[in-house]
């Protein structure tokens, strides 16, 4: 028997998850509140990849991952316009949550929906062997993907960005804020993050996307 090309998975697990209803159908706690819409991006030959929150409405309606003004200054922080930052190929974005979760009572989004990550996860981190950097944004991702080293709030994780890189293995790993414009205080507050992470942030993504 052939053995299944590594795309083949990826394009394949891509298509079953596009088709995953969960949410509505078996979810932990309330149903999600709308037609599920999944939206991520998973490639065999991903090097980097973007482990955020959940869509938001703009990117409900759009199906485009951080198609808003939040992926506007991700794309600034990572130093790639639009081109490098949709090139499927290179660049993976994998949510902790794949659908719009809908909003509170106050208009913000809710948590990203409990179902994906266990059903998912796994299975989609499987199907991207050539990873070469995670970027964790925000708390949810940090805390799936590092465990005990997520130390309780992003404030802290983020703050401990260079031992969270330092700690190697592969891919490397580094967390950081979400970057919509309602954390323009935070980073006014931590003039750190602009001085000292964005440059090693962007010369780790560089490294990542670059084919030497």
């Amino acid at each position: 028997m052939q053995q299944e090309k590594p795309q083949d998975r990826a394009s394949d697990l891509a298509r079953r998850i596009a088709a995953c209803r969960i949410c509505r159908d078996d979810p932990i706690g309330r149903p999600l509140p709308h037609e599920p819409r999944p939206v991520v991006r998973i490639c065999a030959t991903a090097r980097l990849l973007i482990a955020g929150q959940a869509p938001g409405t703009r990117v409900h309606a759009s199906g485009l991952p951080f198609d808003d003004r939040s992926g506007d200054r991700l794309r600034d922080w990572l130093g790639l316009d639009r081109d490098a930052f949709y090139d499927a190929a290179r660049v993976a974005i994998l949510p902790m949550g794949f659908c719009f979760p809908g909003q509170d009572a106050k208009g913000g989004d809710l948590p990203p929906r409990r179902e994906c990550a266990p059903a998912w996860r796994s299975e989609a981190m499987a199907t991207m062997p050539d990873l070469r950097l995670l970027l964790l944004v925000g708390l949810h991702a940090q805390r799936w993907h590092l465990g005990p080293a997520a130390l309780g709030s992003v404030d802290q994780t983020v703050a401990a960005w260079r031992t969270v890189l330092d700690a190697g293995g592969r891919p490397c790993v580094l967390p950081l804020p979400h970057p919509s414009w309602r954390n323009t205080g935070w980073l006014r507050r931590n003039p750190w993050f602009d001085r000292e992470l964005l440059p090693e942030l962007r010369k780790a993504v560089h490294e990542a996307l670059d084919d030497d």
